[in-house]
């Protein structure tokens, strides 16, 4: 009997350590894991917060990406890497671990740097280290470059020309840079410099400094939008930052175009071009910046407008001749080139003025500039939803297609409720004094330009009958309408025509709320 007693103890004893045991290996298969979450977070945190420091200090304009888009080495140790940090101005491109470094060891583009020969200076060659351009030539051997697995031959950040590690002579690291293909466009650092200089003389005849071996100095000044359209901007503004100056390219979510556009004043009158890559929006509020200027008396250094249709309709880009839509098809080199050889054309600018009934008329009407087109109906209906929509949630209007498929949405809705059904009898119209009898509709539109609703030759309609072409320059209005969203949709797939109302240098319609569509204007665009 003690002896059985003795052996269940010992068999309690041993059931008990095991469960013990297991406990203990499930605390630590558990607790285990979380501490080492919790360790790899806290150093990923402070990693990131060390990165953030020197982003915010450094002179670089640092990115960081997940993937490169092309076989990339660390400049500092030289690996190969896939992801990592790079410098939307230089090109630089590095690994976290040598982020640090390499902006304590290579200098960024100088924005304004000290001019010693005055007003006639010159800039040595800035060169880079591995990672140059796809299909790039050696400026001293004429043989492809880069075509090595690591990290090898230069780049000059400013002229964009490449030499191969062997070619690189010492003569090659002294020669003057001449700024390349597009040295007309470039604002250079030391013309900056001497601007500054003369700024504290209390000189301001600015057009007598002229870059030197400048003979057609036209410099660009770039303002993009990185939320018009489909999000292009942002990539948009690092090439464009590569190519030329980064103080002549301004991120307009950042900076407001009045202020972009002081930088006109520092150049030489009636030469400064300004590319705005955004939609029509976009395009309007330069614009309005623009008009800013005339006001405050710098007529002399309004600049001529160039547009990089980013956004959903682009109607105005494409009347001008400079597309219905930029999807990255045409390399920014490219662009940058249609800038430089580019006419200029008239655009007729008109005054909207809009008027509230209020007792006793107290109530001040507000007036605005348009150079596309407004409506009164359902296409101004289905715009104002559209903003609406999109002011609430910006982050779900990422692309085109999903911006025209809120339109379809809006316009499908319109279809069925006719929200502005006999407008006929609300509204009264008079083209240049001449009351006009409607017929049986639900809009009307005013058009400036020839295209309307995303690419639709509004105003000639299917082309069936002899209308003469709507122009932006005649000092005419075109009066059009139309029999509700169905209708416009037809008339988009030509299908059907508009209904004409005439054409116009003044045109006036009471009793009924409008929306102002595409308002933005200025006399001279590209």
């Amino acid at each position: 009997m003690a002896g059985a007693e003795s052996g269940s103890g010992a068999f309690s004893m041993s059931s008990v350590v095991a469960d013990w045991s297991l406990v203990f290996w499930t605390l630590c298969s558990v607790i285990l894991p979380v501490l080492i979450t919790l360790w790899c977070s806290f150093h990923r945190s402070r990693r990131q917060m060390l990165i953030r420091d020197i982003f915010c200090k450094s002179k670089h304009d640092w990115h960081y990406t997940d993937l490169f888009g092309q076989p990339s080495y660390c400049c500092v140790c030289a690996q190969h890497i896939l992801r990592g940090t790079f410098c939307s101005c230089c090109g630089l491109r590095v690994c976290e671990g040598c982020l640090k470094k390499a902006d304590q060891h290579f200098l960024c583009k100088e924005i304004v740097m000290r001019s010693e020969g005055g007003a006639h200076s010159s800039m040595p060659h800035h060169w880079i280290r591995g990672n140059v351009p796809l299909c790039s030539h050696c400026m001293v051997c004429k043989q492809q470059c880069g075509t090595q697995p690591k990290l090898c031959d230069y780049r000059c950040v400013w002229c964009q020309c490449t030499a191969h590690d062997e070619c690189m002579l010492d003569c090659l690291k002294t020669e003057e840079c001449t700024f390349g293909e597009f040295k007309d466009l470039i604002i250079p650092p030391y013309y900056l410099s001497t601007i500054d200089q003369m700024r504290k003389d209390k000189r301001t005849d600015y057009e007598k400094v002229v870059p030197y071996c400048r003979e057609h100095w036209i410099p660009v000044i770039i303002l993009a939008n990185t939320r018009s359209g489909n999000n292009m901007g942002e990539t948009l503004l690092g090439e464009f930052k590569i190519l030329l100056n980064p103080v002549q390219v301004f991120d307009l979510s950042k900076i407001t175009p009045a202020k972009a556009l002081q930088l006109c004043s520092l150049l030489p009158c009636n030469a400064v071009r300004v590319l705005v890559c955004g939609g029509d929006g976009t395009v309007g509020w330069v614009l309005d910046a623009i008009d800013e200027m005339k006001i405050k008396g710098q007529e002399r250094f309004i600049p001529q407008v160039a547009i990089l249709p980013l956004g959903t309709g682009n109607d105005l880009s494409n009347t001008l001749g400079w597309g219905a839509g930029y999807a990255g098809e045409v390399p920014v080199e490219q662009i940058l080139r249609n800038v430089m050889e580019a006419d200029g054309i008239v655009l007729d600018r008109w005054k909207v003025q809009v008027t509230s009934k209020g007792y006793y008329n107290l109530r001040k009407p507000k007036v605005f500039t348009m150079n596309n087109y407004f409506s009164i109906g359902p296409d101004a209906l289905m715009a104002l939803n559209f903003h609406a929509h999109r002011e609430k949630t910006p982050s779900l209007f990422s692309s085109r297609i999903i911006n025209k498929a809120v339109y379809f949405f809006y316009g499908t809705k319109d279809c069925l409720v006719q929200e502005c059904k006999d407008l006929n009898k609300k509204v009264e119209l008079e083209l240049d004094g001449e009351r006009i009898e409607l017929p049986n509709l639900e809009g009307i539109i005013v058009l400036n330009i020839g295209y309307w609703g995303g690419g639709c030759r509004l105003w000639e309609g299917m082309g069936d009958e002899p209308y003469p072409l709507a122009r932006h320059d005649d000092g005419l209005l075109e009066v059009v309408g139309v029999h509700g969203s169905f209708h416009c949709a037809q008339i988009q797939v030509k299908l059907a025509n508009p209904v004409r109302l005439g054409q116009a240098h003044t045109v006036r319609s009471a009793e009924y709320p409008v929306q102002v569509l595409g308002i933005s204007g200025t006399d001279q665009l590209e």
